[in-house]
């Protein structure tokens, strides 16, 4: 027989089961939106809490889309099957550049709103928005949510993640500002927060971003300078360190995010040349089929 302690956890986990309190059971999918009436897993420690957030995030800015790619890469499939199910490289890149994008386009979205009663030039928006992403995905989604993951202060997270979340913003902004640029600039009422039009951009745009921000992302995760999709299994709690008896051997190693990246000097700025290349490209596309001057 097992402890009290065990026995209460699993009377608690088959109720939990039995009422079936999984995030793909309470996203209800409306027509071309989805509702997210709540959030968890049947067990409380199959993800970790930065990554469920950016989940909801991404699911409320990309509807049903974003819940189709989230039943396919992390929802549990059965108790205690989740790392094994995530274990794959592409499942822990999704998981990275969810991560990613949910910090850097709430960022975005939130300047859009701001800056639209400012009536700036289109690509000066552009470059605020870049600036209040990177910061809120940098300051918060990065180091607030892994400074416990680390086991370091908040201030050695910020340095620790920097890199990583500049990359990887690069890229995402090289998806996200054509679609927002081009589309606003033949629709003047998309650049209007209360319109319709305007969260249709700022959805299609996300979905650009993730598909422009997942290869940096994939690469990030496959050479430890980011951690993919984890679970309290493998980080623990807080970063507190667990046993390793209740790890499971089949956990992908880019669940944990080494502290020292295999990655020379050298990769490190030709990643950041790419990334910046992709980054001028997205511009250049904008100002070619856009109109970077328009005002709102």
């Amino acid at each position: 027989m097992g402890s009290p302690l065990v026995t209460e956890r699993r009377t608690r986990e088959r109720r939990l089961d039995r009422a079936g309190c999984r995030l793909g059971d309470v996203v209800c999918i409306h027509g071309s939106g989805v509702r997210v009436r709540g959030l968890g897993s049947v067990h409380e420690d199959t993800g970790d809490a930065d990554h469920e957030v950016g989940w909801l995030l991404v699911i409320l800015y990309t509807g049903p889309v974003g819940a189709a790619v989230y039943w396919l890469s992390c929802r549990e499939p059965s108790p205690g099957a989740h790392e094994e199910f995530v274990a794959p490289l592409w499942k822990q890149s999704v998981g990275s550049t969810i991560h990613c994008l949910a910090g850097d386009a709430t960022g975005v979205i939130a300047a859009a709103i701001l800056t639209s009663h400012l009536h700036l030039p289109m690509g000066l928006d552009a470059a605020v928005e870049y600036a209040v992403g990177f910061g809120f995905g940098l300051l918060v989604f990065q180091a607030l949510f892994m400074k416990g993951v680390l086991r370091v202060t908040y201030e050695e997270a910020i340095r620790r993640t920097a890199l990583a979340e500049w990359l990887s913003m690069n890229c995402v902004m090289a998806g996200m500002v054509p679609v927002m640029v081009i589309l606003m600039s033949r629709d003047m009422r998309a650049m209007e927060p209360t319109s319709l039009r305007f969260w249709g951009v700022m959805s299609l745009a996300t979905l650009a971003g993730a598909v422009t921000g997942y290869p940096v992302n994939r690469w990030l995760v496959k050479n430890g300078l980011k951690h993919g999709m984890g679970t309290e299994r493998v980080l623990g709690k807080g970063g507190t360190k667990i046993d390793n008896s209740v790890r499971n051997p089949e956990m992908a190693p880019s669940m944990v995010m080494e502290s020292r990246g295999g990655v020379g000097k050298r990769r490190k700025v030709a990643a950041a040349f790419v990334t910046l290349a992709a980054l001028m490209a997205g511009i250049a596309v904008s100002g070619l089929f856009g109109d970077l001057a328009m005002r709102s």
